[in-house]
């Protein structure tokens, strides 16, 4: 029996056990820009593809967003889906602030948007949020963390993860540089080898990734870092993978 009659709905499970909308919107994000993210021993980066670029376009934030002080996420999947949690994210964590007069703990916050998502694959009249979540943060009880989440409202905690197109070829390739003891630099460099091998293009240009870190200030605090075109293009470099001008597109 084919699906048919099953992904109608989010709330109907298929004579096997599935929930068709939910698996038609992990497909959708497998076809979306790479995200991926490191933890390091002195911090995390999150890298992400960008997948529309235009010499007429303003550049502004695609796939990474600051959510407070100690927390930025990555996104997979479909922009508009991603706006809305990235807002009830932004919301949860000043609520938190304003109550308890400290960030909310990483995983805190990652669970309530999971609640959310969760819910969307369970009530009539809904559909499944079309997008994924990398999330890296520090609190002063658990460090650095690095986490993602799906449609369905799954979440769990990595040391290295990637979502998107070429997931495969980037989790191999993940699992073949990772090591326990990575500083912060070599994890930017790592996640820079890795999209140069995933991506959908000949030549890696700074236009067309973004890239964010976390890591403490002299005080102990956390800062977060989102790059700019200028700093993406030195790391292009420093690995010997920027584009050369006779590879620039018009």
């Amino acid at each position: 029996m084919g699906s048919r009659r099953y992904d109608s709905r989010t709330t109907v499970f298929s004579p096997e056990g599935r929930l068709y909308q939910v698996e038609y919107a992990l497909e959708a994000i497998s076809h979306a820009g790479m995200s991926l993210g490191i933890l390091a021993n002195d911090g995390v980066v999150l890298a992400a593809e960008r997948k529309v670029t235009s010499k007429l376009l303003e550049q502004q934030a695609e796939k990474i967003y600051r959510i407070n002080d100690g927390t930025v996420c990555s996104v997979a999947g479909y922009q508009s889906d991603a706006s809305i949690l990235i807002d009830y994210l932004r919301e949860q964590g000043q609520s938190y602030l304003r109550t308890y007069g400290t960030e909310m703990p990483v995983e805190n916050l990652v669970r309530r948007v999971c609640d959310l998502k969760q819910g969307y694959t369970q009530h009539g009249g809904l559909r499944p949020f079309g997008v994924s979540l990398v999330y890296a943060g520090y609190d002063e009880s658990r460090g650095f963390q690095l986490y993602q989440s799906n449609p369905s409202g799954n979440y769990g905690g990595w040391k290295a993860t990637s979502v998107g197109s070429n997931n495969a070829t980037a989790q191999t390739l993940l699992k073949q540089e990772y090591k326990d003891d990575l500083s912060l630099n070599d994890a930017c460099n790592i996640a820079i080898k890795v999209l140069s091998k995933t991506l959908d293009a000949t030549s890696l240009r700074s236009d067309r990734l973004e890239f964010a870190t976390v890591r403490l200030k002299d005080d102990g605090s956390p800062v977060i870092s989102i790059f700019s075109a200028d700093e993406v293009e030195s790391l292009l470099k420093a690995n010997d993978l920027a584009a050369k001008p006779e590879e620039e597109d018009d």
